[in-house]
């Protein structure tokens, strides 16, 4: 880092003496050369290269936040089946405790992510759903719950980590910045007499660079915001959790009330 900025600066100072010394002996003319608008081109792509790198970095984020939703999702739904294969008393309480577990994440977990911040509320199921494993420990299905929520839990951890940014906020300003002297600068450029259809040009590129840097903002939190994940994938499983533990049960009430919450002690 420290030797990048120190190249960069003694090439800035070469160039600057070049231009003050060994121009005027090499040029006649000293009004000719590079024109302040040459230099806005590499400034302006520069800043759109940039943008379009942490864009890919942002939505890449987004992407692996919204497939760890659904593979927890999926590995709860697979707990959920197998319990189908334990004693009944066993099947029930790892049922309830899905269910349980389902709208823990949704109602309390999901909105905390939104903030960046995490729940301890479904922990307290999957707490619950170890201690009822260890029951079966020694029988067939044992193992095929345990590698359940394994996966679970893993994915769970990825979805956590990916509802941090991953764009640190140092980076974002710093493309705020450049935005602003590339903007600034194509300003400066633009001629003073007929210059509308120019001045209508900037508005769109500021307008589009700008939407570019809001939308990097947006993605880059994929809980919160305009473009953030739903928890569709957890709510269905949480749906059809509670009918399978219903479709036998139709007189007990789960341990949980609609946020997840423990209506008993255990």
């Amino acid at each position: 880092m420290v030797l990048v900025i120190v190249i960069a600066v003694l090439a800035l100072l070469a160039g600057l003496a070049a231009n003050r010394y060994l121009r005027p002996r090499l040029v006649s003319d000293d009004d000719e050369g590079m024109a302040v608008k040459d230099l806005v081109g590499p400034l302006l792509t520069l800043t759109v290269l940039l943008l379009a790198f942490v864009l890919v970095t942002a939505s890449g984020s987004h992407g692996k936040a919204e497939v760890a939703a659904r593979g927890e999702a999926r590995a709860l739904d697979k707990i959920v089946e197998i319990a189908e294969y334990a004693p009944d008393g066993t099947k029930a309480r790892i049922q309830a405790d899905s269910v349980c577990y389902a709208r823990a994440v949704r109602t309390q977990e999901w909105p905390a992510m939104a903030d960046g911040e995490d729940s301890a509320a479904p922990s307290v199921w999957s707490t619950d759903l170890r201690k009822t494993f260890r029951e079966l420990e020694g029988e067939p299905v044992f193992g095929m719950l345990v590698a359940a929520d394994n996966e679970r839990s893993q994915e769970r951890e990825e979805r956590q980590t990916q509802s941090t940014p991953s764009i640190p906020s140092s980076i974002l300003w710093f493309l705020l910045i450049t935005l602003t002297v590339t903007v600034i600068a194509l300003g400066f450029c633009l001629p003073r007499r007929n210059n509308r259809a120019q001045i209508l040009s900037l508005v769109v590129v500021t307008g589009l660079l700008t939407a570019t840097l809001c939308i990097i903002r947006d993605v880059d939190r994929p809980f919160g915001g305009v473009t953030a994940v739903e928890p569709t994938a957890i709510a269905e499983t949480e749906r059809q959790a509670t009918r399978d533990y219903r479709a036998h049960r139709a007189l007990d009430t789960l341990p949980c009330d609609a946020n997840g919450v423990r209506l008993t002690k255990a």
